[in-house]
């Protein structure tokens, strides 16, 4: 499969949002000239991915939505269209109270918050079992204790891409990300507040309408 570039995903998109379209008003909106993207327009009319009649202009072709595949899809989603509710906890849970939240709530990470709703921190059912093994006290302990601690925790946008959180979570080898945005208080720096979390499971919910329906 002939891989597309980025300019010419922006192309269909504007022909899928826009048709009829003139090539000079697609160079436009890329803030391009026509000569510029004339390689482009032939490659994507012979793929199909768009067409184009004398005196009309350009319009999506056979392959414009079905024809695109996985990536495009990741790339044109948004985190927040996918993102689910946000399982929190407070730094001073116990862990015992944390291991029961995981299993009740059937996640592998929880996201943890201060007092004032800011994220410090993720817990995975890894960094519990670590902890607990052959250590019962350990129960009793805070979830401080064996959190991943901001900065360190790996985390995503809202208007980031999907395919920015697949990149993130194949390359830290996490499950889920939560989903931030920088807090709104005067005084809170660099603090983020959790509107949500993504997880593996939701991207792949994503791919699966790929899927012809039978």
């Amino acid at each position: 499969m002939i891989e597309l570039t980025s300019r010419q995903l922006q192309i269909i998109d504007i022909v899928k949002k826009r048709s009829p379209i003139s090539g000079e008003q697609i160079a436009e909106s890329l803030l391009l000239s026509r000569p510029t993207i004339r390689s482009d327009l032939s490659v994507l009319v012979m793929l199909e991915y768009i067409d184009a009649k004398p005196k009309v202009g350009y319009f999506p072709g056979k392959k414009a939505s079905s024809g695109l595949g996985s990536s495009y899809l990741l790339q044109e989603t948004k985190v927040k269209a996918i993102q689910s509710l946000p399982i929190i906890i407070r730094e001073t849970t116990t862990i015992q109270d944390a291991v029961v939240t995981l299993f009740l709530q059937d996640v592998g990470t929880l996201i943890i918050c201060d007092v004032d709703g800011k994220l410090t921190g993720v817990a995975s059912r890894k960094d519990f079992l670590k902890v607990t093994l052959g250590n019962p006290g350990a129960v009793s302990m805070p979830v401080s204790m064996v959190m991943t601690r901001q900065p360190k925790v790996v985390t995503i946008f809202p208007d980031d891409t999907v395919l920015d959180a697949a990149h993130k979570m194949i390359f830290h080898e996490v499950d889920s990300l939560p989903v931030v945005v920088p807090s709104s208080a005067e005084d809170a720096g660099t603090k983020l507040d959790v509107v949500g979390r993504l997880t593996k499971t939701s991207i792949i919910k994503l791919l699966l309408e790929l899927e012809p329906k039978g």
